[in-house]
C-alpha cells in the first residue's frame, strides 16, 4: 500500500514539474519570438519608409507576368521536290 501511495505522489510531482517546465519553455520561446520580430521591425523601418515614399499616392500596384518562350521549328519535307517545278 505504501508503494502505491509513493508511486501516486511521485507521478503527481513529476506531472506538476513537467507542466511548470513546459510553461517556462513556452514563455521563453514567446519572449525570443517577440524580440526577433521587434529586431526585424526596427531594422527594416528605413526600407518601409522608402517604399512608402516611392509608391504613387501611397498605392501599391500588384501585377502578374507570364514569360512565353518563342522558338522556331524547322520542318523537313517528306515528299521529294518536283523536278519540273509544278
Amino acid at each position: 500500500m505504501f508503494k502505491n501511495v509513493l508511486a501516486l505522489l511521485t507521478g503527481a510531482i513529476l506531472l506538476i514539474l513537467g507542466f511548470m517546465f513546459s510553461v517556462v519553455v513556452l514563455a521563453v520561446i514567446a519572449v525570443l519570438g517577440l524580440a526577433g520580430w521587434g529586431y526585424l521591425w526596427w531594422k527594416t523601418r528605413k526600407f518601409r519608409r522608402a517604399m512608402q515614399e516611392q509608391a504613387p499616392d501611397g498605392e501599391v500596384i500588384d501585377g502578374e507576368a507570364i514569360v512565353v518562350a518563342e522558338y522556331r521549328v524547322r520542318t523537313k519535307n517528306a515528299l521529294p521536290r518536283d523536278p519540273l517545278g509544278q
